[in-house]
């Protein structure tokens, strides 16, 4: 993490701010406030917490990751040498906005489908922001939903192409059983109803149903209900499900939906920052 925080503050920085080293005193204190031109989620504190005590800015008074916030509130008050602050001023914006617009657009498809199924996880994807990948799952959790995979080795996902070149579901789980740890779970991708049973059979620990339409998701859980398998795997609902639809998914026997969506095409937050008297 610190190396990401050093890398992007190194990006912005170059050989230097020029324009505050040409106009300002370098012993120059000063208080400024990092203002919401937006309602929403707060996200990204704990971050910014890192950076700022880094160059010995002092937080005078702050919201906490989590909390919600409204239009024309001060969410940091800050007070320090006035090139550092200028120095940080767009990299810590540009954290808060994306991480808070991450949690807020979270927190309502949470909100969304807890009102219809409270024990169905909302998940996100990998579908991330390079470079920053880990605070868009940290902007995940604090949102309310399961940042599923953080990287490639926190479990099994076996997904088409994987299939693809094995050559089917049914043996891509069997060859990742045969060489996975006992510690580790595996998932597997499937876009029919009988590959979904077939896996669930072969004791997958997770279906993930891609791109299936609710009337054959039913079709598979009644199987599986009616099979005596359901209790030993968790169902996955991922692909074409966004904040129009996802009422007709929520209302069925599933545990996760996944949606690439929270990270890919969410809106950054407005936030600005402002230099006190």
């Amino acid at each position: 993490m610190d190396e990401m925080i050093n890398f992007i503050l190194n990006e912005d920085e170059g050989f230097g701010d020029i324009t505050s080293n040409a106009l300002i005193n370098k012993d120059k204190i000063i208080t400024a406030n990092i203002i919401s031109k937006d309602k929403g989620i707060f996200a990204g504190f704990e971050i910014i917490k890192e950076i700022l005590d880094k160059k010995n800015i002092e937080i005078i008074d702050n919201f906490e990751d989590g909390d919600k916030i409204n239009k024309n509130d001060i969410l940091l008050k800050i007070k320090g040498n006035a090139r550092k602050i200028l120095l940080l001023e767009r990299t810590v914006l540009n954290l808060l906005m994306r991480m808070s617009g991450v949690a807020t657009y979270t927190r309502n498809i949470v909100n969304m489908v807890g009102a219809i199924n409270p024990d169905c996880k909302i998940a996100g994807t990998r579908k991330t922001s390079p470079g920053i990948s880990k605070f868009d799952k940290i902007a995940l959790n604090i949102g309310g939903a399961d940042t599923h995979r953080f990287s490639l080795d926190d479990m099994v996902l076996i997904k088409d192409n994987h299939i693809a070149i094995v050559g089917s579901p049914a043996k891509a789980l069997e060859l990742a059983k045969s060489k996975t740890s006992f510690s580790k779970k595996i998932e597997i991708e499937v876009e029919t109803f009988e590959d979904a049973i077939e896996c669930s059979q072969i004791g997958a620990d997770i279906i993930m149903l891609d791109n299936m339409d609710p009337t054959e998701i039913e079709k598979v859980l009644k199987k599986l209900n009616d099979s005596n398998l359901r209790k030993n795997v968790l169902i996955e609902l991922s692909g074409g499900i966004n904040e129009s639809n996802i009422g007709n998914y929520a209302k069925l026997d599933i545990d996760i939906i996944s949606l690439g969506a929270l990270t890919h095409s969410v809106r950054s937050l407005n936030f600005s920052l402002g230099v006190g008297k």
